[in-house]
């Protein structure tokens, strides 16, 4: 099936559903995984897959879903495949619960300028954007952001890498007047969340925070607004949230030891690990990825360590 007639079924679902989930924005809070990207064994990009994890997500109980990030290999996609990846999860997102939040970034202004244009034809819950990855002078970066918030709509999430501190945040937040979220992994993100609550900067709407949510029950006592994990075991970091946000402090914890031990073999092996765990979760039909690095130590023996993890956290999982 071509990605265009894909997008139009999707598009259709999506109109005949979406009064099923009126009734204004999508909160933009709770777990926010990044989407992997899943290719067909030719190494092209697999648009049915990408819309059936997003429907997986819906299932799992998150609030949001995020695509391209780097968990996402945008680097190893061309502009057809963002543009068409961003089609395909725009509209399966659509008539479902969770947040669509499309990735726009680039290694220049201009580039990332033609994904925000091709986000806002897709009307996505809001928009992130690392900065350009060669890119030290933050004069530089921030008018980036600028030309990026000035020409969407949408609530746009700077991701934070380097050495973007929280008072070059705050002046971003004050110059790009869409910018109103942080993914923030620049520096030590824990007592960062709480230097943002802090400053208390009414145009800040919410810190995110990546890392696998390794440290989300403190992340959570700090005020975090969500964490943007992998997808394989996004129910489990449901679990946590729920329970957390209900008061249960003791059955958070108890979850989020199973996020720990799944978080383990995800750091462990990397890509090929997680998307081996989406083969097992009946997501994915293959590991594959782009860079053949990525595949190199991914063995028998990891299959088996994984395999293990999830049968032991396999009796939580929702979806």
């Amino acid at each position: 099936m071509s990605t265009r007639r894909l997008f139009l079924q999707l598009l259709a679902a999506a109109a005949s559903e979406g009064k099923l989930r009126a009734g204004g924005a999508k909160p933009m809070a709770g777990v926010f995984p990044i989407v992997q990207t899943p290719f067909t064994n030719d190494d092209k990009l697999d648009t049915k897959t990408l819309a059936a994890e997003i429907r997986f997500l819906d299932r799992a109980g998150v609030q949001g879903v995020v695509w391209p990030q780097l968990a996402s290999e945008f680097f190893d996609l061309t502009m057809e495949e963002r543009f068409a990846g961003m089609e395909v999860v725009a509209a399966a997102g659509k008539p479902l619960k969770p947040a669509v939040v499309l990735g726009v970034q680039a290694d220049d202004t201009a580039t990332a300028l033609k994904y925000v244009k091709h986000a806002e034809k897709l009307a996505p819950d809001a928009i992130i954007a690392l900065p350009p990855r060669a890119w030290k002078d933050r004069n530089r970066i921030l008018e980036y952001y600028k030309a990026i918030s000035a020409a969407t709509s949408r609530p746009l999430i700077a991701q934070t890498i380097g050495d973007m501190s929280v008072d070059f945040v705050i002046r971003m937040l004050g110059e790009a007047t869409n910018l109103h979220f942080v993914k923030d992994e620049a520096g030590e993100t824990l007592p960062r969340i709480s230097e943002f609550h802090k400053r208390g900067d009414p145009r800040m709407r919410g810190v995110f925070t990546g890392g696998h949510g390794k440290t989300m029950i403190d992340e959570m006592m700090r005020g975090s607004a969500g964490t943007m994990p992998a997808v394989p075991f996004a129910d489990l970091y449901v679990l946590v949230w729920d329970a957390w946000r209900a008061g249960d402090r003791h059955k958070a914890l108890d979850y989020f030891s199973k996020v720990s031990l799944m978080v383990t073999e995800a750091t462990a092996y990397g890509l090929p690990g997680i998307k081996y765990m989406l083969r097992l979760r009946g997501v994915f039909e293959n590991t594959k990825c782009r860079a053949t690095s990525r595949n190199a130590s991914f063995d028998e023996q990891a299959k088996r360590s994984i395999e293990q993890a999830f049968e032991y956290v396999k009796p939580l999982f929702r979806a």
